[in-house]
């Protein structure tokens, strides 16, 4: 049965309009930015078999665009809109941000930044330059790779630091393991940058460590 057909209640748009879209499971959201299903198919039921396929919703929204684009009913429109959608939500998160102070918010920090690296198939080591408020100035990847002592030089994030203008800096990198957990040479690094901007009067205010779904705080750790 088409999705036109059904109960005006159990249509995904309607019950989007009426109950809001936290109200929809997975499949539900997806059939409304699929928008049509395939022969034999409604949206619904082609959203539940890519998710069954591919093994949840951010599986499917992180996907390449070779393995988006396999299954029927997808290609290269539907990938590319859907990228756009994703950056739209990481420039709301990025325009919430910059409405205040950071520090305030620790929580919409933390958002931002999972948003920007925990999907990342290597390792980002990001910084948010911040103004003597903790407004944000702007968020910059500085280094990529395997990010360890030798990757990492004090020097570059300090001379990014006085380009900026900023009197505090909050790091971030993931851990592409999903393992926040940091290590030893994380907390080396850290001291390191800490050091290196203490003779510019610039504060580290924070070191967020990326995982899967979780992030680890060097400051809600005492570590700073």
């Amino acid at each position: 049965m088409a999705i036109c057909d059904w109960p005006a209640a159990e249509r995904p748009r309607e019950k989007l309009l009426e109950a809001g879209p936290a109200s929809l499971s997975d499949a539900e959201l997806l059939a409304i930015f699929l928008r049509t299903g395939v022969k034999g198919k409604s949206a619904v039921d082609l959203s539940r078999e890519l998710l069954s396929d591919f093994g949840g919703l951010r599986q499917l929204l992180t996907a390449s665009q070779q393995d988006f684009c396999r299954p029927m009913g997808l290609g290269t429109a539907k990938f590319a809109l859907l990228q756009a959608v994703l950056e739209m939500a990481r420039r709301h998160l990025a325009q919430e941000l910059r409405k205040g102070d950071a520090l305030a918010s620790p929580t919409q920090t933390q958002q931002y930044l999972q948003a920007q690296l925990r999907d990342r198939d290597h390792e980002v080591f990001a910084c948010l330059f911040l103004d003597n408020q903790n407004r944000v100035i702007r968020y910059e990847e500085l280094f990529r790779g395997t990010i360890d002592a030798a990757a990492v030089y004090p020097r570059e994030v300090v001379k990014q630091a006085l380009s900026a203008g900023a009197a505090a800096v909050i790091f971030a990198h993931n851990h592409p393991s999903g393992i926040a957990e940091p290590s030893q040479a994380d907390r080396a690094i850290t001291e390191r940058l800490q050091k290196a901007l203490s003779l510019m009067d610039i504060r580290v205010l924070d070191h967020l460590v990326v995982g899967d779904g979780h992030c680890v705080s060097f400051a809600a750790r005492g570590w700073l």
